[in-house]
C-alpha cells in the first residue's frame, strides 16, 4: 500500500493544504484517509485535501512525501486522475 502526499503549499480557507492520493485504488485511499482521521468531506474527485497541521500525521502513518508534479504523474499513470469538469463514474 503506497499513498502519496505533496507539500502543504495550496492556500484555501485561511490555511495551507496538501493533496493525498493513492496510485492503487480509491478504496485504498479512503481506508488510509479514515485511518488518519480525514473526514469524508475532505475527498475531492481523486484526492483528499489535508491541512498543513495534519501533514506530519499522514507521513507518520506511511504516506510518501513527493512533489506536486510527481504526485500528479503517479495519479495519472495509475488511471485515477479525475480532472474538474469530467464526470465521476
Amino acid at each position: 500500500m503506497t499513498l502519496y502526499i505533496d507539500p502543504p503549499t495550496w492556500p484555501g480557507h485561511g490555511r495551507m493544504w496538501s493533496h493525498l492520493v493513492s496510485d492503487v485504488s480509491f478504496e485504498e485511499l479512503h481506508a488510509f484517509a479514515a485511518s488518519i482521521g480525514a473526514p469524508p468531506r475532505a475527498f475531492e474527485r481523486d484526492h483528499y485535501d489535508i491541512p498543513s497541521d495534519r501533514y506530519a500525521d499522514a507521513v507518520a502513518a506511511g504516506a510518501v512525501e513527493v512533489g506536486s508534479k510527481e504526485l500528479l504523474r503517479r495519479l495519472t499513470k495509475a488511471g485515477l486522475r479525475r480532472p474538474k469538469g469530467r464526470p465521476v463514474a
